[in-house]
């Protein structure tokens, strides 16, 4: 009965069109759903984006450049749809678009999830002062679905930014990894004891140099295996 209520009083939105989704009980209009790009294989076997070279095994990116995680997987491409719902959640407090992509992350990446064979669930930090001004941080809020979808534990003290960095958009990736060095730390009483696999949570991935930054920081923390899991991931380029 409470939900029903709830329901009438806030109607579920659709996290393409921000419009009330019908049918009732729905999280998406089956015609909105068609509009978002959803991650097909062949996808590269480090970072889960898909493949220009179809008979490859990896993309450009992680051919030319270290990887300290051991494999991610991520829901969708990134375009102007998906760029445009995830800014909806991150800066309009829709939060609930959520509920969405962690159903269908867990859908969709279940086997590639269950190889990952994690302790735990960690989002990547926002900025303490960022935090405050938003309210919330998105990758924790995933998380948090996730977690309670895969009966896995979320820890998000797992990592702390304690420096805060530069916008990244106009960067290359070196210099993203650059602007990122020290802006991460681990501990491990945040983590859970003798951890052996962790999974990095996080809303968007594009060159990887933020999952590449917290991953070095959680090894150093003495985590045995990094993996990490996105909604949204760029093209290979």
């Amino acid at each position: 009965m409470r939900e029903e209520a709830v329901s009438l009083l806030f109607p579920r939105r659709c996290p393409v069109c921000g419009e009330i989704v019908m049918p009732k009980g729905e999280l998406i209009c089956p015609g909105c759903r068609k509009e978002l790009s959803f991650v097909q294989g062949p996808v590269c076997l480090r970072c889960g984006k898909e493949l220009v070279e179809k008979d490859g095994e990896y993309c450009l990116d992680c051919r030319r450049h270290q990887r300290t995680t051991e494999f991610g997987g991520a829901l969708l491409n990134y375009n102007e749809v998906s760029a445009r719902s995830m800014a909806q959640i991150k800066y309009k407090n829709r939060r609930e678009y959520l509920d969405f992509y962690s159903e269908e992350m867990v859908r969709a990446l279940g086997g590639k999830i269950k190889a990952m064979r994690a302790d735990c669930l960690v989002p990547v930090p926002v900025h303490p002062a960022r935090k405050r001004e938003r309210g919330y941080n998105q990758a924790e809020e995933l998380a948090v679905r996730l977690g309670r979808r895969l009966s896995l534990p979320v820890y998000p003290k797992g990592l702390a930014r304690r420096k805060k960095t530069a916008p990244q958009k106009e960067l290359t990736p070196g210099e993203r990894l650059k602007n990122l060095e020290k802006a991460f730390t681990a501990e491990a009483s945040a983590l859970p004891p003798r951890s052996e696999g962790v999974i990095l949570i996080d809303d968007i991935y594009t060159t990887g140099s933020t999952i590449e930054a917290c991953a070095r920081a959680l090894k150093a923390a003495g985590v045995k295996r990094v993996y990490f899991l996105t909604v949204l991931i760029g093209g290979d380029r």
